[in-house]
């Protein structure tokens, strides 16, 4: 069975996410504009194989930064495709930019 990905449609869904995880979060921030629709479509395959890859030890959580604005302000997103790994509601590690999945479990790694 495929651990799922989260999508909240706004802030509060969003923090509600954060709150409820007992395990570090993946916050996987996405966007629709142009330069970024295709970045971000490739790296949502890389985050759902990410999410498989680490069930039970990671929430992954994807982000569209114009339904939470105020989660993209508040972690500092400038770009998307952006990765944003969380422990008890802190960065611990970004970075913007597509990514292979081998980047990423380099990203995640020392981390869970």
């Amino acid at each position: 069975m495929a651990q799922p990905v989260h999508r909240p449609r706004e802030d509060a869904e969003f923090n509600f996410i954060l709150g409820m995880s007992r395990v570090p979060v993946l916050a996987y921030f996405t966007g629709a504009w142009p330069k970024a629709i295709e970045p971000c479509r490739v790296m949502d395959l890389v985050v759902g194989d990410i999410a498989d890859d680490h069930m039970g030890r990671l929430t992954v959580v994807r982000t569209d930064i114009t339904r939470c604005p105020a989660a993209t302000e508040r972690y500092g997103i400038t770009g998307a495709p952006s990765c944003l790994l969380l422990k008890e509601g802190e960065a611990v590690a970004h970075s913007t930019g597509l990514m292979t999945i081998e980047e990423v479990r380099m990203f995640l790694e020392g981390h869970l």
